[in-house]
C-alpha cells in the first residue's frame, strides 16, 4: 500500500513517471487501494471530464490479415458483413445520428491490412459528406497506411488515427503473422509526422500476461498516443481464439489502474467487449478510465450512448466531451 500512494503523490507532484519496475510492483498490490487511488490520479489529472466516441463499420470484410480475434478475417469462417467503403451518404447520416445523440467524436474504421489510393479517396469523400452535415470531430481508422495516405486524411478533416498495438511486442507474433509490430509502430510515426493525433490500444485476454500490458502501455506513452482503447476479448466463434476463457473483472479493474498510473493525463478508453461485464464498466469509470467507445462495435452489439451518458453521470463525472 505504502508503494501506490508514494507513486500517486509522486504524479500529483509532477515528479518521475512510473518505470516498468514500479508498475510490475502494482501487479500484486491490493486491488481496492490501486484502484482508488488511479481514480484519483484520474480527477486530479484530467478532471471530471468523460470522452465518448462511436465508429462505424466502413468496409468490412475479406481483410487479408491473420489476426486471431478478428472476425473479419477472409481466413476464418465467422459468418461477418462483407461490403465495401460504404456511400458517402451512409456515413454521414451515421455521423448525424450520433451528434444528435450528443456524440462529439466519430471515427470510420475499415477492414483488411490497408486501403488502397482510391479507398482513402473514397473514404475522404465520407469525412466531407460528414463535415457538411454536422460538426463532429472526426477520427480514422484504416489500417498501415503511407505517409501521403495519412496527409490526405488530415486534410479531409480528420484529427485522430487509429491503429491498435493489441499488446506487447513480445507477444504479438502469437497473435498475428501477417504484418509486424514495426509496421504498426511506423503507421503511428507517420501519422504524428502527418499532423494527426494518435489512439492506440489493445485487447486483454487473448493469453497475454500482465507483464505484456504493461510493456504495451509503455510503448504507448514512448508514442505519445493520445487515446488509449482498452479492449477485453469478445471471443469470437470461428476464430483461432474462440475458446479463450473470460478474463475475472476484477484483473480488468487491476490493469485499468496501472494504465492511468503508466498514463496518468491520457484518456483511456473502455472499448470492445465491455457489454459483457454486468456492470458495463462502471467500475472501470471508477478505477481510472476516463473515456469510452459507445453504440455498437464493427462486428459486435456495445452499449447505446444514453446508456453511456447515464453510466458516466453515475460515475461522477460532470461533463461528456469528444
Amino acid at each position: 500500500m505504502e508503494l501506490i500512494y508514494s507513486l500517486k503523490n509522486r504524479l500529483l507532484s509532477g515528479g518521475s513517471e512510473v518505470c516498468r519496475k514500479e508498475a510490475l510492483e502494482l501487479i500484486g498490490a491490493p486491488l481496492e487501494e490501486l484502484t482508488s487511488a488511479a481514480r484519483e490520479l484520474q480527477q486530479k489529472l484530467c478532471g471530471t471530464s468523460f470522452h465518448l466516441c462511436t465508429i462505424i463499420n466502413g468496409k468490412s470484410g475479406r481483410c487479408s490479415e491473420d489476426c486471431a480475434y478478428c472476425a473479419q478475417s477472409c481466413r476464418f469462417h465467422t459468418g461477418a458483413d462483407i461490403y465495401g467503403v460504404l456511400p458517402p451518404e451512409e456515413m454521414a447520416k451515421s455521423a448525424l445520428n450520433n451528434y444528435q445523440q450528443g456524440i462529439r467524436r466519430f471515427s470510420i474504421v475499415t477492414s483488411g491490412r490497408a486501403l488502397t489510393d482510391q479507398e482513402v479517396d473514397e473514404v475522404c469523400e465520407g469525412f466531407s459528406a460528414i463535415r457538411k452535415s454536422c460538426p463532429i470531430g472526426l477520427c480514422s481508422s484504416n489500417g498501415l497506411l503511407t505517409l501521403p495516405q495519412l496527409k490526405k486524411l488530415k486534410a479531409a478533416g480528420v484529427t485522430r488515427y487509429h491503429c491498435n498495438l493489441e499488446t506487447s511486442r513480445r507477444f504479438f507474433p502469437s497473435i498475428c503473422s501477417t504484418h509486424t509490430y514495426d509496421e504498426k509502430l511506423q503507421t503511428l510515426r507517420w501519422a504524428k509526422e502527418a499532423g494527426l493525433q494518435l489512439c492506440s490500444g489493445g485487447i486483454l485476454g487473448m493469453g497475454e500476461t500482465m507483464e505484456d500490458r504493461i510493456d504495451m502501455a509503455l510503448t504507448l506513452r514512448e508514442l505519445g498516443v493520445d487515446s488509449v482503447p482498452m479492449n477485453v476479448l469478445n471471443p469470437i466463434p470461428g476464430t483461432p481464439l474462440e475458446n479463450c476463457p473470460a478474463l475475472p473483472y476484477d484483473e480488468i479493474r487491476r490493469t485499468a489502474a496501472i494504465f492511468r498510473f503508466l498514463l496518468p493525463k491520457k484518456q483511456i478508453r473502455m472499448a470492445g467487449g465491455r457489454a459483457l461485464f454486468p456492470d458495463k464498466g462502471l467500475a472501470l469509470m471508477e478505477s481510472g478510465l476516463n473515456a469510452a467507445i459507445s453504440g455498437d462495435m464493427l462486428t459486435t452489439y456495445g452499449i447505446s450512448p444514453k446508456d453511456d451518458f447515464s453510466l458516466a453521470e453515475k460515475a461522477g463525472y460532470h461533463t461528456i466531451l469528444s
